[in-house]
């Protein structure tokens, strides 16, 4: 396991150059490397795992807060999410790195886990993903459910008074998860076998502590899937502004 996550230093790599993010330049790879490592093997697979996992568990988390029960508050969705996560990084992680998430993706490569020419194919990967998955959850769900729930869409903040604490909280939700990735994934010196279920457990306590102040997404995919299906776009930039600045943050310190 601990080549889970670990691997994306070497699967999602691009063979034909390595990009010394210190430095910001680009040293040319011998090409009997180029040979010994199928170009699809290099990006087609992992953008395609990306997109396979971005759809089981935006799936997951949509699905959870449809079918949520009302005397369950917040914790139906939380542990449907959490361990929902932690299974699929535990399945697909060691052929893409499991990030399923675009924040995720950019804090790992600003601090060398992941190539910068595979960012935005990743991103793209996980958006559809979310789309796709999100549209699932809509064909197994009733109507009624479907609407009354806005089709999973983030519909925590009803007021422009509430962003500021919406966007503070998304930052430092996802400064948490992007911590956990960091040192318990990329970091040789602290990874981890268990950082699956350490990122399930993290994306359990933001929901508890975070959902009713801002929904606790830390995923644009989460959020961006739900969106397109159910039309629900209000206040929606506060789930790209917020994780993709504690990302930011994240990676800064890191590296």
């Amino acid at each position: 396991m601990q080549s889970a996550w670990h691997s994306v230093r070497h699967v999602a790599t691009v063979s034909m150059c390595d990009l010394e993010f210190g430095s910001g330049k680009v040293k040319e790879q011998s090409m009997s490397g180029w040979w010994h490592v199928p170009w699809c093997k290099q990006f087609v697979q992992p953008c395609l795992v990306e997109l396979l996992g971005s759809t089981l568990f935006i799936f997951i988390a949509c699905l959870s807060v449809i079918q949520n029960q009302q005397n369950t508050g917040m914790l139906q969705p939380a542990l449907a999410q959490g361990l929902g996560l932690s299974l699929v990084i535990a399945i697909l992680g060691n052929i893409s790195g499991g990030h399923f998430n675009p924040a995720v993706s950019l804090v790992a490569m600003l601090i060398g886990g992941l190539n910068l020419i595979l960012l935005f194919p990743y991103w793209i990967c996980q958006l559809c993903g979310g789309l796709i998955g999100a549209a699932l959850a809509k064909a197994l769900s009733s109507e009624e459910k479907f609407w009354n729930a806005s089709g999973a869409a983030f519909v925590t903040v009803q007021e422009p008074g509430q962003v500021v604490g919406a966007v503070v909280a998304e930052v430092i939700l996802t400064i948490l998860l992007a911590l956990v990735v960091c040192m318990g994934v990329i970091n040789e010196k602290t990874q981890d076998t268990l950082v699956p279920f350490f990122l399930g457990f993290s994306v359990i306590v933001a929901i508890l502590i975070g959902g009713t102040v801002s929904g606790a997404c830390m995923n644009p995919a989460r959020a961006f899937g739900p969106a397109v299906v159910a039309n629900h776009w209000d206040f929606h930039w506060i789930y790209w502004l917020g994780p993709l600045l504690g990302s930011l943050f994240v990676g800064v310190l890191i590296r």
